[in-house]
């Protein structure tokens, strides 16, 4: 078969999907320079494999590196017992909710239709904890009839919870006055987030909540990996427990730990972060008498990496002036997804490796490289995949193996707010499956593909001459 590359798209010749014009194609001793990132958990075969069962695009999860990552949690440093929640936003899949409550683990949810959907899962709410922007009737009645665990995120929130539910055990959550964060988007701390009540209106709180038990402080900064940071609002937060009294019961420092997914990025070590946590709650206890029991609230640290999305490179284009590498045109590379599936990069400029898998095995050596900007399905300027960091209406063309249209490009460390924050209806597109991995090498299928018919079912025909 004979393919015309992605390479050489300002050329008009037919050539060997085997080889690539020297003008254009940068062969393996460039690696050095620009280091290409490799598969994670898949191989070049199960991609393929996941492509002829599934179609493409498809979100493939590894149940072995959720399971690891979890245990890493649960062994986070702590003096008197810890509480790992996972933030069930980060990826919702009632697959993914039941392997983590079986490992034992709490979960943090974002709204009373996030509790309803884990609830659904199995998951009993007893073992939930809602901490959200939109607190609504639901709410009243899961803190009444389920056990609910809320935590107030503004004074509003503490007097309806006052009016409706007088008396019950609940959380405050503060902003402590300190935030974190890779960008201004995920971080939820300081004087420029709304999430939280400032810690300067704690006289106002003490007011407020004089008909409830507060037994919880929650604090949540953004995602980061200092461990300076985390001690200082361990500090901080513990400042404000110590100011409550010794009702508190447990003090929740969120989650947000950073997560290396480029070469070169390093995760978070929790062993680093928790120990000098562990000993500001030593501290506390020495000082109050009060054993305070930790919560964590990890999501992206548990789930990010052990997602990919396997796609197809369904066209290409060129803007390479005269045919020749000319100044400021690209080869593009126009993959079957993209923001509808994976909308990081075009929110956040957020990185993600690509990684090329041939369609032929027979290709699976081939060692030469090119520079490609790789973007997505939706007609749409800003569905972009190789965006520069933190800037999603920058092109940063990406080295990648050799390729043609057929080729599988593997987007890796989709695990987080991928599926979650799927665009899927844009430009009609479905929502893409989702697929796990089991201990064992075998593929499940967790979500089918969505149907036109699903995408419409909602509409309300109206004759167009009423209107």
């Amino acid at each position: 078969m004979r393919l015309l590359l992605a390479t050489s798209l300002c050329t008009t010749a037919l050539v060997s999907a085997l080889v690539a014009p020297r003008s254009t194609v940068r062969r393996g001793t460039s690696l050095a320079a620009q280091p290409m990132e490799s598969l994670r958990f898949l191989s070049a075969d199960e991609a393929r494999a996941a492509k002829e069962t599934y179609g493409t695009p498809v979100y493939v999860y590894d149940a072995d590196t959720l399971r690891a990552r979890a245990s890493e949690a649960l062994a986070f440093p702590n003096a008197y017992g810890v509480t790992v929640r996972y933030a069930m936003k980060a990826c919702p899949n009632g697959a993914v909710l039941r392997l983590f409550a079986d490992m034992g683990l709490h979960f943090d949810a974002s709204s009373t239709h996030e509790v309803r959907r884990a609830m659904a899962a199995g998951v009993p709410a007893s073992r939930l904890s809602l901490s959200t922007q939109q607190l609504d009737d639901d709410a009243f009645e899961l803190v009444r009839d389920h056990g609910l665990e809320v935590n107030a995120c503004s004074l509003y929130q503490i007097e309806a919870l006052a009016a409706n539910v007088p008396g019950a055990k609940v959380g405050v959550r503060f902003n402590p006055g300190l935030g974190s964060g890779g960008t201004a988007k995920t971080n939820v701390g300081g004087p420029s987030s709304s999430f939280g009540i400032w810690h300067g209106e704690f006289a106002a709180v003490v007011d407020a909540a004089s008909n409830l038990d507060v037994v919880r402080v929650h604090t949540h900064i953004g995602s980061g990996s200092d461990p300076a940071v985390w001690t200082r609002v361990a500090r901080l937060s513990l400042d404000l427990c110590e100011r409550l009294g010794d009702g508190v019961k447990t003090l929740n420092l969120g989650g947000g730990y950073k997560v290396g997914r480029m070469i070169g990025e390093v995760s978070t070590d929790l062993g680093e972060v928790g120990a000098p946590v562990k000993a500001e709650f030593e501290d506390y206890a020495k000082r109050t008498g009060v054993e305070l029991g930790l919560e964590v609230e990890p999501g992206t640290y548990l789930v990010a990496n052990a997602g990919a999305l396997v796609s197809t490179i369904q066209d290409v284009a060129c803007t390479k002036s005269g045919g020749g590498p000319g100044e400021g045109g690209h080869d593009f590379l126009k993959l079957d997804c993209g923001m509808t599936d994976v909308l990081r990069p075009s929110l956040y400029g957020a990185q993600h490796p690509l990684v090329v898998v041939a369609a032929d095995a027979a290709r699976d050596s081939d060692a030469a490289t090119a520079p490609y900007v790789v973007v997505g399905h939706c007609c749409e300027s800003g569905d972009l995949l190789t965006c520069a960091p933190d800037e999603p209406e920058t092109l940063a063309p990406r080295e990648l193996k050799a390729c043609a249209r057929g080729d599988l490009v593997v987007v890796e460390s989709v695990g987080a707010y991928c599926a979650a924050m799927s665009t899927a209806g844009y430009n009609s597109f479905p929502t893409a499956p989702e697929v796990m991995r089991g201990g064992d090498g075998a593929m499940h299928l967790i979500r089918k593909r969505s149907t036109l018919d699903q995408l419409l079912q909602n509409e309300v025909e109206v004759d167009a001459a009423a209107l």
